[in-house]
């Protein structure tokens, strides 16, 4: 009832200028906020499938470290010299500063 009370008021029936603004919100949220971030969830899944072992990673906890082996969802890092750590794929990250250097 409200929605179309809305629509009432708006337009007059016959006006569609509300209907064109509506529209053109909604085409500017989606270049401007849905795309992108679409975008950025496929590299960060990409880079995910690619791991490999001898990758240097942070986990989502912030912990750094270099991968010794890869499963189906899990992966073992070694943080520390003879210290590793079972997580989940889901929970890494690239490391930034690795990747600045091999560029």
């Amino acid at each position: 009832m409200n929605l179309l009370f809305v629509f009432l008021q708006a337009g007059g029936g016959g006006d569609y200028s509300f209907l064109i603004m509506m529209v053109a919100i909604f085409a500017i949220m989606y270049f401007f906020m849905i795309r992108p971030q679409n975008k950025k969830q496929k590299a960060i899944a990409n880079f995910r499938k690619s791991l490999e072992v001898g990758q240097e990673v942070i986990t989502a906890g912030g912990i750094y470290g270099k991968i010794k082996e890869v499963e189906d969802n899990t992966v073992v890092l070694e943080i520390a010299s003879g210290v590793k750590i079972k997580i989940d794929k889901n929970s890494i990250f690239a490391d930034a500063a690795a990747s600045q250097q091999t560029k």
